[in-house]
């Protein structure tokens, strides 16, 4: 019994998803979390490279931003990857090298992901599927597809195998 109620949040959570582009946006956050922790390392880890004090907390702290506002704004999707990718590859000189290149490509994969989703697309159908679709559609033959038989019924004036 207690079953029942988590498969319900998961279903509902999944309808959430399916909505959105998800993935994108959790890569794009992750990443700017990502690189805002490597802000945080000690200084022998941490290398000095371009412009430091603000700005590199600001980019990646835009860009957990950005994800999440692909997560909860999904409209506006085409917006945020854009400014999403700019930051990411802004951080190579402003972070550590863009968090020490993970964070830099978890930014600009997310931000690819999100660019490129389309919200009305059917859903997927997969391959194991779509063969045994095939299959089942091959077995049966043609008449039985439909229901209905292949024959039609004889019209008047027309003659059948069993009138001449």
């Amino acid at each position: 019994m207690a079953d029942r109620p988590r498969r319900g949040a998961r279903a509902a959570f999944r309808g959430w998803r399916s909505r959105r582009p998800f993935w994108g946006g959790l890569l794009l956050a992750l990443g700017g979390g990502e690189i805002l922790l490597t802000e945080k390392a000690s200084l022998k880890v941490v290398m000095h490279i371009g412009m430091q004090g603000l700005a590199g907390y600001l980019l990646p702290g835009l860009m957990v931003l950005l994800g999440l506002l692909i997560l909860f704004n999904p409209a506006q999707r085409l917006f945020y990857s854009i400014t999403g990718v700019l930051l990411a590859l802004g951080t190579w000189l402003t972070s550590n090298l863009g968090g020490f290149f993970l964070g830099l490509l978890l930014g600009v994969t997310g931000s690819c992901l999100a660019f490129g989703w389309l919200p009305d697309q059917e859903p997927r159908v997969s391959r194991r599927k779509r063969r045994r679709q095939a299959r089942a559609a091959t077995e049966r033959p043609a008449h039985e597809q439909d229901g209905e038989p292949t024959e039609r019924p004889a019209q008047e004036g027309e003659l059948t195998e069993g009138a001449v």
